[in-house]
């Protein structure tokens, strides 16, 4: 006996799975915004056990500046992650993946946001690592950056050029469908 999994399960599986990443990245992006005013206004103490038990009290008493642009550069690729996230929900949501003609204006646009917020996840992460380094040889004890959520700075560059290639062959296939409903 063979199942037969189509696409339209398929997608009402990623949607569902969308949500749940969702919810998980919004409560992550909550998590490190709420903790930075709350250390940064209310409790300096709390930078001990900063989000998920990160340790930045060494980097708060070095500085509080420093402070803050580690913990907002951690808040905009967190943020970023849960744009995207948002995204594929909506566009899953409105139903806007028309299979029977997938090259359409509102595919492509998805796709070019996508690329474009991987890029910016990409760039912030690459310089909260650097930055994190540069405080590291300033004598600051920095957690792991695995700990600081921006590693993988790489691979969201890689994901972001990836998604501009495909963009881009969305794009063209729209000027060949749009040239053939012409001819027609």
């Amino acid at each position: 006996m063979e199942i037969k999994i189509g696409t339209t399960q398929i997608l009402k599986i990623l949607y569902v799975l969308s949500w749940i990443i969702f919810i998980g990245v919004c409560i992550e992006a909550g998590g490190i915004i709420f903790n930075s005013f709350y250390d940064l206004v209310l409790n300096p103490v709390g930078a001990k056990y900063f989000w998920q038990q990160i340790d930045l009290s060494s980097l708060y008493r070095y500085d509080r500046g420093y402070f803050f642009v580690v913990t907002l550069i951690m808040s905009i690729v967190a943020v970023t992650r849960a744009c995207i996230f948002y995204l594929i929900i909506k566009i899953l949501h409105d139903k806007k993946l028309n299979m029977a003609q997938p090259f359409n204006e509102d595919v492509k646009r998805f796709i070019f946001k996508l690329s474009y917020m991987a890029l910016l996840i990409g760039i912030f992460s690459w310089w909260g690592v650097k930055y994190a380094e540069w405080l590291a040889t300033q004598g600051v004890k920095m957690p792991d950056i695995q700990y600081l959520r921006l590693g993988g700075a790489d691979v969201w560059l890689f994901m972001s050029v990836t998604l501009f290639v495909i963009a881009q062959i969305f794009k063209r296939g729209i000027e060949i469908q749009t040239e053939n409903e012409l001819t027609i």
